[in-house]
């Protein structure tokens, strides 16, 4: 009896042991329970919606399933490549980038939808640019960061450099114009370069002329202007432009503390525009409520402190490019919640930017999950270095 209590309790270490060196298990769960949550929120919030545009009920539910199952097998893919192929491919990622960005601009190739020209044409399906951008982005300036680390924070040029490379990304996402996506790469990228041990004297320069630039960007365009004015005071114009607002104010109110039920939205019911990709949050609220709120904020919360761990576990270690990796998928991510739930609440302007693995839209679910296949090899590679 007593050694096959001993057995047992020498597979279960064995179990543990070799779950500890393919994952991170409060990192999967978070994530896993986000994306469940999520493809259960775009099937409530799309019924209505979908019915009225296609004839299928579950038509935004289906292709958000798709593009979740290809998300895991890529993102699956993504654990078994060696960080260091990342690590030296830093130019064909900057070369990628920028003629991404530059196909969506060409007539015919870019797919224009609500006035932005952002999708990338791909048969029935459309890739959204800016989010693969997002990543790639980040294993780019991690790489350059490892490289060129004591230039950077010793050298004012040596910290311009990379900005020169973000001014033009910057502006090619203008030109679609995807203002949203554009803030949140230049702000991980800055968030990346303060880890790396930048001075903060040259962010005080650096972040004076992106504000005054972004600034002038953002009241050069009527649209711009007036998303910034209606979220102030939504209500002196609320069947106008505070229209989205508030309804997305009054579906969260709605909520109180169990919410009215999953799938009792009234706001949804071609109430609240954009309720299955930029408003999900309100719908969340509307249905879950207080307590559904709380728990996928207590969710993104354990999945950025994780990243972040892992980050420093595995700098330790002296894997600098796999931490400067773990550091910026954290922020943007972290960053991106945190807009999209400030834009849902009333406290941010209006932007085009989904929640991380619950909004409706393929390309930026495929994408985040590459992101935990790409913090997941960090962790093995990491592991390894431990375990040995």
């Amino acid at each position: 009896m007593t050694s096959t209590k001993q057995a047992a309790r020498k597979s279960s270490t064995n179990m543990s042991i070799t779950l500890a060196k393919h994952c991170d298990v409060a990192l999967m769960i978070s994530a896993m329970l986000l994306l469940g949550i999520g493809l259960v929120m775009v099937a409530s919030s799309s019924i209505e919606i979908a019915d009225r545009a296609t004839g299928d009920p579950l038509y935004y539910f289906k292709r958000q399933c798709i593009f979740a199952l290809l998300g895991v097998l890529a993102g699956l893919l993504l654990t078994k490549i060696r960080l260091a192929h990342w690590e030296n491919s830093g130019m064909a990622l900057l070369f990628f980038m920028v003629c991404l960005l530059v196909l969506i601009l060409i007539p015919g190739l870019g797919r224009t939808v609500n006035g932005s020209t952002r999708w990338l044409a791909l048969g029935p399906f459309g890739l959204q640019v800016s989010e693969v951008v997002k990543l790639m982005m980040i294993v780019y300036l991690a790489g350059y960061v490892v490289r060129q680390g004591k230039q950077i924070r010793e050298s004012f040029v040596g910290f311009v450099k990379p900005m020169l490379v973000l001014v033009v990304l910057f502006t090619l996402l203008l030109l679609e114009p995807d203002f949203g996506a554009a803030t949140v790469i230049l702000a991980t990228a800055l968030g990346m370069l303060y880890l790396a041990g930048v001075k903060i004297w040259k962010f005080g320069i650096l972040i004076s002329a992106s504000a005054m630039s972004m600034a002038f960007v953002a009241i050069s365009s009527p649209y711009r202007v007036e998303r910034l004015t209606a979220f102030l005071n939504p209500w002196s114009d609320p069947f106008g432009s505070g229209f989205q607002l508030t309804q997305s104010l009054i579906a969260i109110g709605s909520g109180g503390w169990t919410g009215l039920g999953l799938g009792a939205s009234v706001q949804k019911l071609f109430y609240l525009p954009e309720a299955h990709t930029d408003f999900v949050f309100a719908v969340i609220a509307e249905e879950l409520g207080l307590i559904g709120v709380a728990t996928v904020l207590v969710l993104f919360i354990v999945l950025i402190y994780r990243c972040f761990a892992i980050g420093k576990l595995v700098e330790k270690q002296g894997m600098k490019f796999g931490a400067q990796i773990c550091y910026g998928i954290g922020i943007w991510l972290g960053l991106q919640a945190f807009i999209n739930i400030g834009v849902n609440m009333g406290v941010l302007p209006t932007k085009g930017l989904t929640l991380p693995f619950i909004s409706a839209g393929g390309s930026s679910l495929l994408v985040v999950c590459m992101a935990i296949g790409l913090i997941t090899r960090v962790y093995i590679e990491g592991a390894a270095k431990t375990l040995r």
